[in-house]
């Protein structure tokens, strides 16, 4: 999500609770800016203030048991609205969400991590039960959902839009901070940085301890800082999942990039997509093609072991190398905007070409080729050297 989309939809939750405010005769008080590096960071928000009763809703979770948000009084709740077949902001915002409730240590136990499903479309008991699985969640939340029509009347109490719009889910990226009597004490938007889900974890474990008695410490030194986006023009080298390392950057030759996740394995072929592409690469050295990298991205993952478990059950060896990204540096500086996502880049470090299978399905290795081929056609130096490109 831009910058300009951020500010709409946090436009369009103030207008709904501004409303119910007056309505309520509860005053919605906009606090004072954050300072610091949070102040000066545009990839995060750093929460607006409210202060109006939470609605409360009764729906039913990954297990098929009903929960109702005044269930969770006496601990602070943080309440996502996520999407159940999301690929893009939601595992952003759910992984910082778990990051907060670990960054408090035991303290973490009076804080109850929710979802409310912002789908519309994938609104059974499976969906919200699949993307709790994918993502290592099953026992750290409650993702609940409902009829639509009963979604519709939370998402409206909440001033959440959710719509299918071209066949793609687009949703308002919202999480609320619940305090232990029920009131909504702030509301952040999730943008599409990978760089800022650490920081967002710590931003969200600090707004739990102001929250809970005593103020637990948070257990961060987390900078809030901008931090530098690592771009196809710099030179880096990342860890390998198998081996020693990966040097991505300029070089002598064009490059074929895959970014993706483990998790994507739980609700689709990915295995499968990941051995074809080992024909790519075959036809890359054949050919004098651009050779393919992956890149796991680590910021997202359940745990630091999905990865290696993910390879060692795939049915054989991967033909290119897979890298680590872990800390979401290189995903932000190639513009990753899905997971997964392909990108090729030239040799002098410029984006030329990207692909989102994840909602134009996966190319088949004869697509893949003719792509990559068009793609370095319409740039004729992306060949040369790095002196050149």
């Amino acid at each position: 999500m831009s910058r300009r989309q951020a500010t709409a939809a946090l436009a369009l939750i103030v207008g709904v609770l501004l409303a119910a405010a007056i309505a309520t005769t509860v005053v919605f008080s906009p606090g004072p800016k954050a300072r610091g590096g949070l102040a000066s960071n545009p990839a995060l928000d750093p929460g607006t203030p409210l202060h109006r009763s939470a609605p409360d809703f009764t729906l039913t979770d990954q297990f098929g048991r009903p929960v109702s948000l005044r269930s969770y009084r006496g601990r602070v709740v943080l309440l996502a609205f996520t999407d159940s077949r999301c690929t893009t902001i939601c595992p952003l915002t759910t992984s910082a969400m778990v990051d907060a409730k670990r960054l408090l240590g035991p303290a973490g136990s009076r804080v109850q991590l929710v979802g409310i499903n912002a789908n519309p479309a994938a609104t059974s008991v499976s969906d919200v039960r699949a993307f709790s699985q994918a993502h290592g969640m099953m026992s750290l939340w409650r993702f609940v959902t409902g009829s639509r029509q009963r979604l519709k009347q939370v998402w409206r109490a909440y001033g959440i839009a959710a719509n299918v719009v071209r066949g793609q889910i687009d949703h308002t990226p919202a999480l609320f901070a619940i305090d232990p009597t029920g009131l909504e004490r702030k509301v952040y938007l999730t943008q599409m940085n990978y760089t800022t889900v650490e920081q967002l974890g710590a931003i969200l474990a600090r707004e739990a301890s102001s929250l809970l008695p005593g103020h637990p410490a948070v257990r961060s030194t987390t900078s809030l800082a901008p931090r530098p986006l690592l771009t196809p023009s710099m030179t880096v080298t990342l860890p390998r999942a198998i081996g020693e390392s990966v040097r991505l950057g300029p070089g002598s030759a064009p490059r074929l990039n895959l970014f993706f996740a483990t998790w994507l394995s739980q609700t689709s072929d990915l295995g499968r997509q990941l051995d074809a592409l080992n024909r790519y690469q075959t036809a890359a050295a054949a050919h004098h093609l651009p050779a393919l990298v992956a890149i796991d991205e680590g910021t997202v993952e359940p745990s630091p072991s999905a990865l290696p478990r993910f390879l060692r059950a795939l049915a054989h060896p991967l033909a290119y190398p897979v890298a680590i990204d872990r800390t979401g540096q290189v995903a932000d500086g190639y513009q990753v905007q899905d997971e997964p996502w392909l990108t090729l880049t030239s040799a002098s470090g410029r984006l030329l070409w990207y692909y989102d299978p994840s909602t134009a399905g996966w190319p088949t290795t004869a697509a893949l080729v003719r792509d990559v081929r068009a793609a370095l056609a319409r740039a004729p130096n992306a060949s040369g050297s790095a002196a050149t490109a």
